[in-house]
């Protein structure tokens, strides 16, 4: 052991406080005041913290009841300050004098090639008085035995072997696969003999930051047991502890006969060194058996999400103040850490009612497309049948639960149904406009590649919808407006398009978009969004214009000398300005 210097000098009247640094592989801290000379005894009251001062109410030992005082802990906190606290009992007059000896016992150097024992320890001496001067040094013997003290008093804990207590560990290999996926391999494993005279014991490290956010992983598996003939002391059993550093709890896998598997998941592990112990056992008495080695099969590894959530779950990785971990994201009412509670899950039929609501609803897209298509709106009406078939089947490979099925990977279906549901509010309300066959084209192609652009960026955007479905009206409003100030008369002339098309088709998608953004949630979402597939394929049939009529020819005109055909356009209809029922005939003739 290596000393430490001496401690200052100081002058105490009523209490003492020590502070001891505990360093890797220490199994016992023992704490002994000797030397103890006061009025009745030793008036003295002992006390040990871990990482901070004993307080006033933590457990304390009375040094008048104890000869010696004497106060152990085993498996301490490695690597953590130890306060140790000495204070004088109230009242008692005089001057008591003693001496504190703080013994350290590691297995850093535990060797199990050689006889038993005793490991090598690190002896405090602290010569103190209450009231008067004192000092302190550091010895490598054992401290010396006091007239109030004895090695091994009645009722102190012996010392065990060293065979008990020290035992070699065996490393891991690490092996990082990707994020929160990582393998530790056990050298000459997977497959472990444990011996019947003492454990296995191995370590695996855990990085800060990288190993924290995912799922340690442990399993073990009772191969073969290997037992001398001779009477049998029951059914062999093999158990294995899990634990950090310096916590005398830990978590226990066990294994038999009966059932040789057992697994062990630690969501979030703390990070440093972790100990696997692995011991036969003998199940009638849950002691360790004699001349029984046992064959396990030893895996640990860490991965992001517990069985990669299973089905009704989605394993994600997230950052909460630079802080990255990955977690479950659980559907159809299932909870837990691996999405494994079923306490609040969905039945199968209402997965199944929840998908056919979904997806059959977008059938109500069929009677706008047979308006279009009768109505010669066929660019229109392609957009609306891309729309209900994407829509459809994106709703059937978007359900959480078993009643899923996908013609494609998830992400192309769900922009392909977002992108349809856009198209089609926008081509129908520049349909509405009556623009320019050359115009309308161009704001069609222009739509797209914006609205792509748009999802691209963020597809549950609510300006998404908004944006587009405010810029068309813009649009047609602009259109309209120009229509009406020409003929000085509104646009559409006639009260029955406002009254029995329009205004219930405005209505209609209003309705629409308002349960789209402020009622729908995940709760209701399967049947507010049926809602939303009806409603808004309705109000399309009820905006979409009527076809436009076909102006009244000219007959054939005397043919002049040098004209080889004659084209009789009406200019106004062509332009949209007039109503074709209506209008009058103003042709313009070219040879």
């Amino acid at each position: 052991q290596t000393p430490c210097p001496p401690a200052p000098q100081t002058r105490v009247p009523h209490i003492s406080l020590l502070v001891v640094f505990v360093p890797s592989y220490t199994w016992r801290v023992q704490v002994e005041v000797l030397r103890c000379r006061g009025a009745g005894g030793c008036p003295l009251w002992l006390r040990v913290r871990a990482k901070a001062p004993p307080l006033h109410n933590s457990t304390a030992l009375d040094c008048r009841e104890q000869a010696p005082c004497r106060l152990a802990l085993d498996l301490p906190f490695w690597q953590h300050w130890y306060y140790v606290l000495v204070e004088r009992h109230p009242g008692v007059p005089g001057t008591v004098s003693f001496q504190l000896t703080v013994q350290l016992t590691d297995c850093s150097r535990a060797s199990v090639a050689r006889p038993p024992f005793l490991p090598p320890s690190a002896s405090m001496n602290m010569p103190h008085s209450f009231g008067s001067a004192g000092g302190l040094a550091l010895a490598d013997s054992p401290p010396p035995a006091g007239p109030n003290s004895t090695r091994q008093p009645s009722g102190a804990p012996a010392a065990l072997p060293a065979g008990e207590r020290c035992w070699p560990v065996r490393p891991t290999l690490r092996n990082e696969l990707d994020t929160f996926s990582v393998h530790f391999y056990i050298f000459f494993g997977p497959n472990v003999s444990v011996p019947p005279d003492r454990p296995a014991v191995f370590v695996i490290n855990l990085l800060p930051v990288l190993d924290s956010g995912g799922v340690l992983n442990l399993e073990l598996r009772l191969n073969v047991v290997r037992q001398p003939r001779g009477p049998k002391r029951g059914q062999t059993r093999g158990a294995a502890c899990a634990g950090r550093v310096g916590s005398l709890a830990g978590f226990l896998l066990s294994v038999n006969a009966s059932a040789s598997l057992s697994r062990l998941r630690i969501p979030y592990p703390q990070t440093g060194s972790w100990y696997l112990s692995l011991r036969s056992l003998c199940a009638t008495e849950f002691e360790p058996c004699a001349n029984v080695t046992a064959e396990v099969y030893l895996r640990a590894y860490l991965s992001p999400c517990i069985d990669d959530c299973g089905i009704y779950g989605q394993c994600k990785l997230l950052r909460t103040n630079n802080y990255l971990y990955a977690a479950c994201e659980c559907k159809a009412g299932w909870n837990g850490w691996g999405c494994t509670d079923n306490a609040e899950a969905f039945s199968y039929g209402f997965q199944l009612l929840s998908t056919l609501l979904l997806c059959l609803s977008n059938v109500m897209f069929v009677p706008p497309v047979a308006i279009a298509v009768r109505s010669h709106y066929l660019l229109e009406a392609a957009v609306y049948i891309f729309t209900m078939f994407f829509s459809t089947f994106y709703h059937a490979c978007d359900q959480p639960g078993i009643v899923v099925f996908c013609i494609m990977e998830y992400d192309v279906l769900q922009f392909c149904d977002f992108l349809g549901s856009l198209m089609s509010v926008w081509v129908t309300v520049i349909a509405m406009a009556r623009l320019q066959p050359v115009v309308k084209q161009v704001l069609y192609l222009l739509g797209a590649m914006l609205l792509s652009m748009a999802l691209q960026m963020d597809r549950h955007g609510l300006w998404n919808l908004l944006g587009p479905s405010l810029f068309a009206l813009g649009i047609m409003a602009i259109a309209w407006t120009t229509r009406t100030i020409r003929r000085r008369h509104c646009y559409p002339p006639t009260w029955k398009r406002w009254a029995f098309y329009l205004c219930p088709g405005a209505l209609i998608a209003a309705a629409a978009v308002l349960l789209y953004a402020f009622v729908e949630t995940e709760e209701n979402y399967f049947y507010i969004h049926s809602i939303w597939h009806l409603l808004i394929a309705g109000s399309v049939g009820f905006l979409l214009p009527p076809r436009a009529k076909a102006s009244a020819r000219l007959g054939p005109l005397p043919r002049r000398k040098g004209c080889g055909y004659q084209l009789c356009v009406n200019e106004q209809e062509e332009l949209g300005l007039v109503d074709p029922a209506v209008a009058s005939i103003n042709s313009i003739c070219t040879s």
